[in-house]
C-alpha cells in the first residue's frame, strides 16, 4: 500500500468517525434505533480503514474478511428501511438476520457455489436498497435533494464490496491488482456522499 491509499484511507476514516458523532448524537437526542443501525455500519467502516492502514491490504485475506464487510451495507439499509419505510422494517431485518448468518454459515462450511450465490444475493438486496430508496425519498419529497448522495455512496458501496466479496471466494469481477488500486479511493468517495447525503437526512 503506497501513501496516497493511506491519505485516503485517513479521510475515510476522519468522516467515518465525523458520521458516527452525529449519529451518537442524534440516537442519544431522539432514541431512534435507526442511528444504532447506521453508527454500526460507520464502526465497521472506521475499524476496516485503521486497519487496512495499520497492515495493508494484506489484512483482506482473513476469512472473515466477507463477513464483516457485510455489516456495512446490511447495517445501513437496515437502518434506511427502519428510518423511513417503517411498515417494511420487520421483514426486511429478518431477511438480514438470515442472510448474515447463512452468509456467516457457508462462509467456512458451505459448498463454494452456495456460498457465492448467498454473497450475492446479500450484497445485491442491500445494495439496490441503499441506491433506490434515497432516490424514491427525494421524488416524493420526503427528503431534501442531497440526500441522493447516499445513492452514490451505495454505488461506489456496491462497487467495492462486490468486488472484494467475488475476489474473495476466488470468482473475481475484476483482477486484484485494479481492485486494489482503486479500493482506497472509493471508500473515500464513499463516505464523502454519505456525510453529504446523511448530514442533508438530519431531522
Amino acid at each position: 500500500m503506497n501513501w496516497v491509499d493511506r491519505i485516503f484511507l485517513l479521510g475515510t476514516g476522519l468522516i467515518a468517525i465525523y458520521l458516527l458523532s452525529l449519529f451518537l448524537k442524534e440516537y442519544m437526542r431522539t432514541k431512534n434505533n435507526w442511528n444504532l443501525y447506521y453508527f454500526t455500519s460507520f464502526t465497521v467502516l472506521t475499524i476496516s480503514g485503521l486497519l487496512l492502514i495499520a497492515l495493508g491490504y494484506g489484512v483482506l485475506k482473513s476469512p472473515i474478511v466477507v463477513i464483516v464487510a457485510a455489516l456495512i451495507p446490511l447495517s445501513l439499509s437496515t437502518g434506511l428501511v427502519e428510518e423511513y419505510f417503517q411498515q417494511y422494517n420487520k421483514p426486511y431485518l429478518l431477511f438480514v438476520v438470515i442472510g448474515f448468518l447463512l452468509l456467516s454459515i457457508t462462509r467456512f462450511v458451505g459448498p463454494h457455489l452456495i456460498s457465492t450465490i448467498i454473497l450475492a444475493a446479500v450484497h445485491s438486496v442491500a445494495g439496490l436498497t441503499i441506491f433506490f430508496l434515497p432516490l424514491l425519498l427525494v421524488k416524493k419529497n420526503r427528503v431534501r435533494k442531497d440526500f441522493a448522495w447516499i445513492t452514490v455512496g451505495g454505488t461506489l458501496i456496491g462497487i467495492g464490496g462486490i468486488s472484494l466479496a467475488f475476489l474473495k471466494v476466488g470468482a473475481p469481477i475484476l483482477s486484484a491488482e485494479i481492485i486494489f488500486t482503486i479500493l482506497a479511493p472509493v471508500l473515500f468517495l464513499m463516505t464523502v456522499s454519505f456525510a453529504v447525503g446523511f448530514k442533508s437526512g438530519l431531522r
